[in-house]
């Protein structure tokens, strides 16, 4: 699966993540406490998952919907996005 980052030091960016599923943040451990990036929804095809749209913590969940339709995720991909919330 695609993980795909929307805000934060690494806004636009991607990496691919091993795995069925994906951790509800990013990185899983930091150490500090606060994660830099949390889960916000994936994006399935035929039952699997795709795609993971990671958000930085400070960003709404609205704005993270907007940017996501804006670069075409779901179209990207052919896959359905699914709430992680």
């Amino acid at each position: 699966m695609r993980a795909l980052f929307i805000g934060g030091m690494v806004d636009n960016s991607e990496l691919d993540l091993d795995g069925a599923q994906p951790p509800r943040h990013y990185p899983e451990n930091t150490g500090g406490g606060r994660p830099r990036y949390r889960l916000h929804h994936t994006g399935r095809r035929e039952g699997a998952v795709a795609y993971a749209v990671y958000a930085a913590p400070e960003l709404a969940d609205d704005e993270v919907e907007r940017v996501a339709e804006e670069r075409g995720y779901a179209r990207r991909f052919q896959a359905e996005p699914h709430s992680e919330a």
